[in-house]
This record gives structure tokens, sequence and C-alpha cells, in this order.
């Protein structure tokens, strides 16, 4: 695997790159790919090595991450992968499910232009299926954005930022929905339905077909996550 260089010597003061943001950087992929699963121990020198740099961005990383959730730390086992919480995972979706309700609502009793950024999401969504895109990572991508943008189209920056932070915490195991190609078309139809319903401002309907959208795609995502890994520990017995 490529090593994170270290090119700050070399680089203006003002352009030197974070080494501890692109060690965590790589390291949240690596945990959002499952390349390091639940389980997983590894010490800041093992890390450090792997990663070619030193100890000091790999531990500020690590750190941010246990806070995060993602990893623990014990004095004497070093580093090691913190468990999938299923039972916290589901409390994040339930809230998710409140504050994008909550968005939806707003959007839908708005008087006047419907917000510019709903013509964005027609552009990407509302589109024949020969436009459709079919690549996971990237129908991902633009699910995150999707709702991501609808809350933030609702005008409360104190509930997008909520928001927010519930994404970035159940993105780990979310982006898995879109490894089974029926859920990529299933996605674009929901999407499709919840848009049209929130610009004809069908409050009811639209808060109906985004819940059952998010419930969907939660039990997806938990069966997905099961079988990933199992696959994940596999490999790493095969290695």
């Amino acid at each position: 695997m490529r090593a994170i260089v270290d090119s700050s010597a070399s680089a203006p003061r003002a352009g030197r790159p974070n080494l501890a943001e692109q060690v965590y950087a790589r390291l949240k992929a690596e945990l959002n790919d499952f390349q390091l699963v639940p389980g997983d121990r590894f010490s800041e020198a093992e890390l450090g090595q792997r990663l070619g740099v030193s100890r000091t961005p790999v531990r500020e990383a690590l750190f941010k991450l246990r806070n995060e959730g993602f990893l623990d730390v014990e004095a004497k086992s070093g580093w090691s992968v913190r468990p999938i919480d299923f039972g916290r995972l589901e409390q994040l979706y339930d809230l998710r499910v409140v504050l994008e309700l909550a968005a939806v609502a707003r959007l839908c009793t708005h008087t006047g232009t419907p917000p510019p950024e709903l013509e964005s999401l027609k552009d990407i969504w509302l589109v024949p299926a020969a436009e459709r895109l079919s690549d996971a990572r990237e129908v991902g991508m633009l699910d995150e954005a999707f709702h991501a943008t609808l809350v933030r189209a609702a005008g409360n920056a104190e509930i997008a930022r909520v928001h927010w932070d519930v994404t970035e915490q159940i993105r780990i195991i979310r982006h898995l929905d879109f490894t089974r190609g029926h859920r990529i078309e299933a996605t674009y139809a929901e999407h499709a339905k919840i848009l049209r319903a929130v610009m004809q401002r069908k409050v009811e309907q639209a808060q109906l077909l985004l819940r059952s959208h998010v419930e969907q795609s939660k039990a997806e995502v938990r069966k997905i996550t099961l079988a990933t890994l199992h696959e994940a520990r596999e490999r790493s017995k095969s290695a």
C-alpha cells in the first residue's frame, strides 16, 4: 500500500500538508472500506512504518478516530478497531429520520420560490434511466449529498450541523447499501418520488416516502454489513 509522503520539508509553510489529517483520512477510508475490520489490533509504530510517517501524526489521527467512536486503545495491548455497535447505529438512524422529517416539513411549508438546492437535485435524480449512474461509490456519494442537501435547503443551520455529525458516524456502513445493484435503481426511484412530493409541497406524502426509504436502506445495510464483515475476516485468515 502506498505510503504517505512527508513533503513538508520542501513545501512552502502555507501550503504544507497536515500529516495528521492525511493519516486520519487514510485510516478513515480503510475503516469505511473494511480494510481495517472490528477486532484488528495494531500499534502506533506499526502504522507509522506502514504509512511512512512518524508516530506523532499517527497518534493524533488515532485519537481523533477514537473520539469519533471507531477505535479503542489500551496501555498494554495498543489500538484496536471497535466492534460495530448496531444498537447505537439504530439510534443514529432514528435521529437521522427525525432530522430529515423536520427538514422536509419545513421545505413543504416554505412559501415563495423553492430553494435553488432543489433544482440541483432535480438535475441529478429526475433523469431518464439511460442517464443514471451505476458506480456504487459515486451513487453512494450522491445519496449522501441528496439527504444533506434536503436538510440544508430547509434553512436551519443547527439541524444541518447535527445531521452532518450523524452522517459522519453512519458513513462506515451506509455506503454498503450500493454494493447491491438493485439498491441503486431503487434509490433513484425513491429519491425521485421524495423530491416530487417535496416540490409539490405534499408534506405527509413526502415524510412517508422518506421514512420508508431510510428504513429500507437501514435494513439492507445491516444485512450487507454482517456479510461484508464475514468476508473480510475470511480474507484476513487466508492472507
